[in-house]
């Protein structure tokens, strides 16, 4: 055992769980390449300065959460807490934007870091795919982005998850409604944080999980009372759209997510089957990041998933995905000959596409089946000296035990064509 562990609220991923994992991640990224969203990668550390303009000062994220660094020259870093900011700084710094044809669809997928209490479902270090649409505004682009993650979910086999929909508003009808709620917040019972929070930005409030705050939080004003008519109508051409595509969702006034950016449409993704840490993911539109990070006026709209929180959502309802094999054909020589020649008969087969591994060091066959056994093969390759004497190979089936003789010429082209 390592002096060292894991650093504490991170995991490891290893075989054969990781696996899942990268099914996950290629499920959620599949309808993604299919919709005209192009792969971007950005750095894993950030300026300071980009997520506290860009998520919010007055974030948890960005108070409590972030991860950062003085550098040896005397910059202030972080640890990227999430992805849009990043993304849309990659975009702008490159001027994709332009190029004339927007708007900019990108996807992205990587690790991202919070200081947070761990807990199951929430940690430290965790995984999400996310995707962002820039330089439009179009409800078209919502549903849309909604509907390829719900599209997703189903394709991984999860029922159980419910859609939670909500509109912010804009900077023409959301300073109205700040104002109601300041009043009505300033009336309450509250800790100086939270009422320090009210004048920075009040929507927070609305976000804060303790019961002690939620329980008078029951007569706060609502968003959708105070929707300019554009917004209102651009809600419900999201909400049409949704509906025509089979989409359903629930309204949620109170949902305002935990990032300062959003606009209008807002929604998450929630499964009942992970407890109080219910959200698997989600997002919304968030028009005026780009001038708050230094940018034009950008309209745009995202969201991220987390593929942790979606592989417990996947355990939550016993779904088992159908998992590609690892190993097809396992290899297994008896002696320095044969393990030459089925080291050139496994590499020729892993040029054909068939997942091919050889037994290494000086096993003997029991131990050396063992390990065809663990491997999750299909088929054992089995070459001795009376073999080589004989000029063929012995292809067992791991599953049946029926075992036949193989020319060595037509091994590559025998075990292919078997195990297609």
């Amino acid at each position: 055992m390592s002096t060292f562990k894991a650093p504490k609220g991170t995991y490891d991923l290893l075989p054969p769980e990781s696996a899942t994992y990268l099914a996950v991640r290629e499920a959620i990224a599949a309808p993604l390449r299919r919709s005209g969203y192009g792969y971007v990668e950005t750095p894993g550390f950030e300026n300071v300065e980009l997520f506290a303009r860009g998520v919010g000062e007055s974030t948890d994220i960005v108070t409590k959460e972030m991860y950062t660094l003085t550098t040896k020259g005397g910059s202030e870093l972080a640890l990227r807490p999430e992805g849009t900011a990043s993304v849309l700084r990659a975009a702008l710094e490159a001027n994709l934007h332009k190029a004339g044809n927007l708007p900019v669809k990108l996807w992205y997928s990587g690790s991202y870091y919070r200081y947070e209490r761990p807990q199951k479902g929430r940690y430290r270090h965790f995984s999400q795919v996310g995707a962002e649409a820039i330089g439009a505004e179009d409800p078209s682009l919502d549903a849309e982005l909604i509907i390829l993650a719900h599209d997703a979910y189903r394709s991984l086999g999860l029922r159980n998850f419910r859609l939670l929909l909500n509109s912010l508003g804009d900077r023409t009808c959301r300073p109205v409604y700040r104002a109601a709620l300041q009043e009505f917040l300033r009336g309450l019972d509250l800790d100086d944080d939270t009422r320090a929070r009210i004048e920075i930005n009040p929507l927070r409030v609305l976000d804060d999980k303790r019961d002690s705050v939620q329980r008078q939080l029951k007569d706060a004003p609502m968003m959708r009372d105070h929707l300019c008519e554009e917004c209102k109508a651009f809600h419900e051409e999201v909400r049409t759209l949704l509906t025509a595509a089979g989409v359903a969702f629930e309204d949620d006034p109170r949902l305002v997510r935990g990032l300062d950016y959003y606009t209008r449409t807002t929604f998450e993704f929630v499964h009942d089957g992970l407890g109080s840490q219910s959200a698997v993911g989600g997002g919304g539109r968030y028009d005026g990041l780009s001038e708050m990070i230094g940018g034009p006026p950008l309209p745009s709209v995202g969201w991220a998933l987390g593929v942790d929180r979606t592989v417990l959502a996947l355990e939550a309802e016993g779904v088992r995905l159908e998992l590609p094999p690892t190993t097809e054909v396992f290899a297994v020589p008896l002696g320095d000959e044969a393990r030459h020649r089925l080291f050139a008969l496994v590499t020729a087969l892993r040029r054909e596409g068939v997942a091919a591994d050889l037994s290494y060091g000086s096993k003997g066959m029991k131990n050396a089946m063992k390990s065809a056994n663990r491997s999750g093969a299909r088929f054992a390759l089995l070459l001795g000296d009376r073999d080589l004497a004989e000029g063929v190979a012995q292809l067992k089936d791991l599953e049946s035990g029926e075992q036949k003789s193989v020319a060595l010429d037509r091994v590559v082209a025998e075990v292919t064509a078997t195990v297609r």
